[in-house]
């Protein structure tokens, strides 16, 4: 996690405010526009190979046959996967310019560098999911999170001492996505995990015939998880340009911000979760369910507080020349986090379905999310724009979590909640009326900030420490602050 901030970090340097004072509206929203169309090319050539690997990896583990070629065979279906849909984006290129060229004529321009960072990132979401299955996850954080990011970095810096033009930024912003994948594989070499083999596939043809069915199935779930993600900025783009894809854009980047706690422990999770399924230990995996969606709820929530009861006064360090431009954004902000709380606070619903064996049910709920996200964009988009598109998906994404985690509950028998979570909504429900309460008689932005941060001090952070409402969380405080004493 500490990792993952530091490469938020330089993420906030890069597009919170190299990006804005380096480029123009249309530029940040090509960028963006194209990454976006990247990341959904890697999410349809990686074939539902993320969650196979954390299901299925656990019994097969046998370092002295090389795993019974589970990464050879995994690694032949991506191959497949970034050839195909390679071959239908040549394919249909004219298709899917088709939707650009009336409001994003640019990305036609660009179109062939959606690749690099497709190709990229679904060889990256395989070699980091296999690693994760070995609970190594330093190296692919850093790689991802840090170097990735310290290149972009660098790149601007060029683009500011004007070394390169707008174009070669674009061509080299996408190419570097191949680095953290090409990272992996140097570390999957160094520790003597890396097999290209076919021969040392050992794996049993029925055996084969259960991971390809549950691949599939998979493979639309995960669709649809990066689907969400991206389908906004690509209707933002289709329907009224590029100037509101990278005011959206950059709000979503800001907002991520905010998930990394989340993220970072569901990189330990969920290779957990598929090891209690596993062994049928249901005690420990509704341990492991109530204390993540306790910790990802405190965390999540505290920082979308701070954040929001100060937004005006962080939005004012915006060029004065971009601030109109961005001013839709603090709404954007506001119905992302809606829906993304609410996926922190269900906490591990997607391991927890995903490797078990009513994993098929869970496209039902996936295709209702997508239609939902593609749905309400049409509707809502003409009327309000990006805050209609940011609408569209926190009510979406507020459905989606409802009616999983019902599933689970009567499935399984296991939730994640307690007492003590809804009293920690509460206190921050009345914390943030309060400093709406004092915003109103208070004009001066520092003033203001300096009050509702001390607000929020006394009012949500000390309440949870002194009544100990998240022991995980505290008991983390404190030995953090043992470690500092001399």
């Amino acid at each position: 996690m500490v990792i993952s901030y530091l490469g938020i970090g330089l993420g906030y340097l890069n597009k919170g405010l190299l990006f804005i004072l380096l480029l123009s509206t249309e530029q940040i929203g090509i960028i963006n526009l194209i990454l976006a169309v990247g990341v959904l090319f890697a999410q349809f050539a990686n074939l539902g190979t993320v969650f196979t690997t954390w299901k299925f990896l656990p019994y097969f583990k046998d370092e002295s046959k090389k795993h019974h070629g589970f990464f050879p065979l995994m690694f032949l279906f991506v191959a497949i996967g970034i050839i195909l849909f390679t071959l239908l984006c040549i394919l249909f290129r004219t298709e899917i310019q088709q939707v650009y060229e009336s409001k994003s004529p640019e990305f036609n321009h660009y179109y062939y560098w959606i690749l690099p960072i497709g190709i990229g990132s679904a060889l990256f979401m395989l070699l980091e999911s296999y690693l994760r299955s070995f609970y190594k996850n330093i190296v692919s954080v850093v790689s991802y999170e840090l170097i990735l990011r310290a290149f972009i970095t660098l790149l601007l810096l060029l683009f500011w001492v004007k070394w390169i033009d707008f174009e070669q930024l674009l061509i080299c912003h996408s190419i570097v996505y191949l680095i953290p994948a090409l990272i992996l594989l140097c570390y999957l070499y160094a520790i003597n995990e890396l097999n290209f083999s076919f021969r040392s596939i050992q794996i049993s043809k029925k055996f084969r015939k259960i991971i390809i069915q549950y691949a599939g199935f998979n493979y639309i779930n995960t669709f649809g998880a990066i689907l969400v993600q991206s389908l906004d900025v690509i209707m933002i783009a289709s329907l009224i340009g590029l100037e509101g894809t990278g005011v959206y854009a950059t709000i979503v980047f800001l907002a991520s911000a905010l998930l990394v706690p989340y993220r970072s422990m569901a990189r330990i999770s969920s290779p957990l979760v598929a090891d209690y399924w596993k062994h049928r230990e249901m005690d420990k995996m509704k341990e492991l369910y109530t204390k993540f969606s306790s910790v990802s709820l405190l965390i999540g929530l505290a920082s979308f507080m701070w954040i929001w009861m100060n937004i005006e006064f962080l939005f004012s360090f915006l060029p004065a020349d971009k601030q109109a431009e961005f001013q839709p954004g603090i709404w954007v902000f506001f119905f992302l986090m809606m829906g993304r709380l609410l996926d922190m606070f269900f906490g591990l619903n997607g391991a927890i379905f995903s490797t078990s064996k009513k994993f098929k049910y869970d496209i039902v709920f996936t295709l209702i999310l997508i239609v939902g996200v593609y749905g309400l964009n049409l509707l809502f988009i003409p009327y309000w724009g990006i805050i209609g598109a940011a609408i569209s998906t926190g009510i979406s994404l507020v459905f989606y979590n409802v009616a999983r985690i019902l599933f689970v509950w009567k499935t399984f028998k296991i939730h994640p909640f307690t007492t003590n979570q809804f009293i920690v909504i509460g206190i921050g429900v009345v914390t943030i009326v309060l400093g709406e309460f004092v915003a109103d008689y208070i004009s001066n932005l520092w003033i203001r900030t300096g009050v509702e941060t001390g607000l929020f001090i006394l009012c949500f952070v000390l309440p949870i420490f002194i009544f100990n409402l998240e022991t995980e969380s505290k008991n983390f405080v404190l030995k953090f602050w043992k470690r500092l004493k001399p």
